[in-house]
């Protein structure tokens, strides 16, 4: 009776438990902190506790510092609405609008079909297909997206081969290589800096707290080999250890990719004008620094790039008439498909942090781990990394980075380090969650297949974890220092 109740009542129960959370964390003061500090941390609390467990739709969480921080006179209504136009959510939006026009115009699916033909229709060579693909999207666009633009690709192909293959052990390993493969490819896109939600955010954090600028170049430099060395291990665990599928070159899946393609056609007017504007504003954003450096008429930024990419795709003509009129590559109307709830989520999560931080919460914090920390740099990384990746299964990992960031900066302070050595492997371990389907939004897609069970995926994501924290230390301890340097 209880267990059907609760299972009734769940979020009930569960914003219940926030509240109760909350006052009893503002109640005790188990830290001895002062009335203000107090307060935003039973708050904080209460909203973390909620993000986790799904009380609420995040972004709606997201909405409550605007009302707890006013009512409580923690800060006012300008001050934190002001998180919400943070320079950082117009990056994201800039990218997302790009997203949005290369699936309208079918661009990624030709993209996608193009690189399985070249790679062939043999089990293994078509997974590296789908892991080329969905890594090179994914370092533009949101992992998000980039799974669900796969998915269904990935589907096609899966039942293509259960109709054509009598091995059913064959067929399922495939299966289950490939949907795997497809999450994780696009989590493990960490070559560019609006590749993943954390690195956007932590750019930011670092922009706005310590007025220096990581470079998209330099982070391309650094982190691009990471992404392809990690999706090269991904292959090697996944389809050559884990998921053999011995399934030969099949002429059924070359004429399936061929028939695609061809129902595509040629590329038309709009694809080519997205792929103009894609290839310039990526062009822009890596050579940003050198144009700024080349002359002193104007200075452009990250988001003023991808913003001006999003304008640009409402004022080209997409050279096709629609309902017996001229087209834009984007209409108004398809900004419905824009992910507004991550813009929200993005707002609240800066709004909660810098509170977090003004409180001096975030110094004490750093203080207080900074005294149990070990002498010994790589170590304190390796820790960082590996508390990241693995909170990230259960939360998050857009706000665990932005709670997070100002945590490590000032355990990195206090120990005389770099802030950037300890931030940034925390923000790449955020992305790289692979056991839990609530890890990342493309874990959940490709669960919802079916094509895989739970004991599969912890599996697979506890091997992969593992690899993730080695490789994150690895390059943020030896190669990180050689390009990007705070102090």
């Amino acid at each position: 009776m209880m267990k059907k109740l609760f299972a009734a009542y769940k979020k009930e129960f569960i914003i219940l438990m926030g509240l109760i959370i909350c006052v009893l964390c503002y109640w005790l003061n188990p830290f001895k902190i002062n009335h203000n500090p107090c307060l935003v941390l039973s708050l904080a609390a209460m909203m973390i506790f909620w993000w986790v467990f799904d009380a609420l739709p995040m972004p709606i969480v997201a909405l409550m510092p605007i009302v707890l921080f006013h009512i409580f006179g923690i800060s006012n209504t300008l001050e934190v609405t002001k998180c919400y136009a943070d320079s950082i959510v117009f990056l994201f939006m800039g990218g997302l609008f790009l997203g949005i026009a290369v699936e309208k115009w079918s661009l990624h699916k030709r993209i996608a079909l193009s690189i399985i033909k070249i790679t062939g229709t043999n089990g293994n060579k078509i997974i590296i297909g789908f892991i080329i693909a969905t890594g090179f999207l994914s370092m533009w666009l949101s992992n998000t997206a980039t799974t669900m633009m796969m998915f269904p690709i990935a589907t096609s192909v899966i039942s293509l081969m259960e109709n054509n293959y009598a091995d059913h052990h064959q067929t399922k390993n495939f299966s289950i290589a490939l949907m795997l493969c497809i999450a994780y490819a696009s989590n493990f896109a960490l070559g560019t800096i609006i590749g993943t939600p954390p690195n956007v955010a932590y750019v930011n954090y670092i922009s706005d707290k310590f007025k220096y600028n990581i470079g998209f170049t330099n982070w391309m430099i650094l982190f691009t080999p990471l992404s392809i060395l990690l999706l090269f291990i991904l292959y090697w665990i996944v389809v050559k250890w884990l998921y053999p599928n011995h399934i030969k070159h099949s002429e059924t899946g070359k004429t399936f990719i061929s028939t695609e393609l061809n129902q595509l056609g040629k590329i038309s007017k709009p694809e080519i004008r997205v792929f103009i504007c894609f290839a310039v504003t990526v062009l822009f954003w890596i050579f940003k620094d050198f144009i700024n450096h080349l002359q002193n008429y104007f200075t452009i930024d990250d988001t003023t790039i991808a913003i001006t990419g999003a304008i640009a795709l409402f004022i080209i003509p997409s050279g096709e008439m629609q309902n017996g009129s001229r087209s834009f590559l984007l209409e108004w109307d398809d900004a419905q498909k824009m992910s507004w709830g991550i813009l929200l989520l993005f707002g609240g999560g800066i709004a909660l942090a810098k509170q977090l931080e003004k409180v001096g919460l975030m110094e004490m914090l750093g203080r207080f781990l900074g005294g149990y920390a070990s002498d010994n740099t790589f170590i304190i990384i390796v820790m960082i990394t590996t508390a990241s990746v693995f909170l990230s299964e259960v939360m998050s990992n857009l706000a665990q980075v932005i709670i997070m960031a100002p945590v490590v900066s000032s355990v990195a302070i206090s120990l005389n380090l770099d802030p950037l050595l300890l931030g940034i492997p925390m923000t790449l371990g955020a992305s790289c969650a692979s056991m839990l389907p609530m890890g990342t939004p493309s874990n959940a897609i490709v669960f919802a297949s079916g094509q895989f069970k739970m004991k599969e995926m912890i599996k697979t994501g506890f091997i992969l974890n593992l690899i993730c924290i080695v490789l994150i230390s690895l390059f943020c301890y030896f190669l990180q220092p050689l390009i990007m340097k705070l102090t």
